[in-house]
């Protein structure tokens, strides 16, 4: 059986370090889709390692680790990730696999990111130019290049120079691209990738077959869904649930638990509407004490209250088991904490989180104000000792969303996560 780990938010929740404490228990960790915009960190024994394109599942010596056929790779971005996380003394060998039907990025995708970046103008997504969005449109119009193609040199050398030809219609001397210089890498790449290519189909098979216990890492977040986030300020994949079936080929009736995680607050990277965003010292608290910057990017993060109006609809669409509320110690030494519970359009609460982002932009939040608590609670290491504010706190969000919270992030290493005692595994939805 599979256990799915998706973020609830725009991302940045901390899935990372809840897959690195579960990947003690599974054999498999495996990606289901997005590529190396996605950014984890996990700090194990006082060393941290950044994860992008690769698996966290790599920090257990005894985990097998997919880059599954919804994902799309950039390979020069994967050979670098593996080397630096094998000079900190992560022995990969024979661990990490990309199936081959997966979506190559070339630099070309790259550059083509930036530049429609810059054509967009003022109404700019606000990507990492990491080449995903066109990779994935390149997939969708059918003009990609899937790993396995690689492994077939000159239709691969065809349809790389295919692509190019075509961007370079489009964006003419804007586009600064050697196609001759990626072909000569990637002709290496023909010899030095093939040990880590595995019908993934197959593999997840196999994996299920002998009853492995299956773990899956969601990347960037349901606000971020092609299809249920922010359209357009979003990612070009299915970043919920629906990514985790069509993306490692997996029937949704072998899947054991789906957690979601939220942060204790809100943030997200790019543009887009955020309707708990806070413009004062709150957000400067949040964004300094919280270290919001992008593990991928380095940018800011935008910083707002915890909006239980996107929890909910988050909830509704993934249809989350339990969930795990992570960075609770950031929200230390607030007087007062304030939680979204509803939204006001022209003084008219609304039922739901709106398709139309004109309509969002309008949205007024609706707050609940709690009583901060003064006592820190960071690197405590039991629910007990949390003071009751922030048990309050817990209490309001798991009665509101009708989900329990089983997990509780009070700081950056594993051993800072709490294990919430429950009463009873079910809980009534509002």
């Amino acid at each position: 059986m599979a256990t799915v780990v998706l973020g609830s938010q725009w991302g940045d929740e901390g899935k990372g370090k809840l897959v690195d404490i579960l990947c003690d228990q599974v054999d498999v960790c495996a990606r289901s889709a997005g590529g190396n915009n996605a950014g984890h960190t996990i700090v194990v024994n006082g060393v941290s390692y950044d994860f992008h394109i690769l698996p966290s599942g790599l920090v257990n010596p005894k985990c097998l680790n997919l880059i599954g056929t919804g994902c799309v790779v950039h390979i020069p971005s994967f050979f670098a990730e593996l080397g630096a996380i094998q000079k900190k003394g992560l022995d990969s060998t024979g661990r990490i696999f990309i199936s081959d039907r997966a979506h190559i990025v070339l630099d070309l995708h790259q550059l083509v990111d930036g530049l429609e970046e810059v054509e967009l103008g003022s109404a700019h997504i606000g990507t990492t130019r990491k080449g995903i969005g066109p990779t994935y449109s390149t997939k969708a119009s059918r003009s990609g290049i899937r790993v396995c193609e690689l492994f077939e040199w000159d239709q691969f050398e065809k349809k790389v120079r295919q692509l190019e030809f075509g961007f370079r219609k489009r964006f003419g001397d804007l586009l600064v691209y050697d196609v001759e210089e990626e072909l000569k890498r990637f002709k290496v790449y023909h010899e030095t990738l093939r040990e880590y290519v595995v019908d993934a189909v197959l593999f997840m098979a196999s994996a299920f077959a002998a009853n492995k216990r299956i773990l899956v890492e969601g990347a960037n977040a349901l606000m971020l869904d092609i299809d249920y986030g922010t359209y357009p300020f979003v990612t070009s994949s299915n970043a919920g649930i629906g990514g985790v079936i069509t993306g490692l080929a997996i029937s949704p009736f072998k899947i054991k638990e789906i957690i979601g995680v939220v942060k204790a607050y809100t943030t997200r990277v790019g543009s887009g509407p955020f309707p708990t965003e806070q413009f004062n010292e709150v957000g400067e608290h949040l964004q300094t004490v919280g270290r919001e910057f992008g593990v991928t990017t380095g940018r800011k993060r935008r910083c707002g209250w915890l909006d239980l109006m996107i929890l909910k609809y988050s909830t509704a669409v993934n249809a989350y088991t339990s969930l795990n509320l992570t960075k609770l110690d950031i929200l230390d030494g607030l007087k007062e904490l304030q939680v979204a519970v509803a939204y006001e359009v022209d003084g008219k609460e609304i039922d739901s989180f709106p398709a139309d982002l004109n309509i969002l932009a309008k949205c007024k939040p609706v707050y609940k104000t709690f009583k901060g608590w003064s006592e820190p609670t960071t690197k405590l290491t039991n629910y007990s000792e949390l003071p009751q504010e922030a048990k309050d706190y817990i209490a309001f969000i798991e009665e509101f969303i009708g989900v329990k919270i089983n997990y509780i992030g009070v700081g950056p290493g594993r051993e800072h996560m709490l294990t919430k005692p429950q009463k009873s595994d079910v809980l009534t939805a509002n």
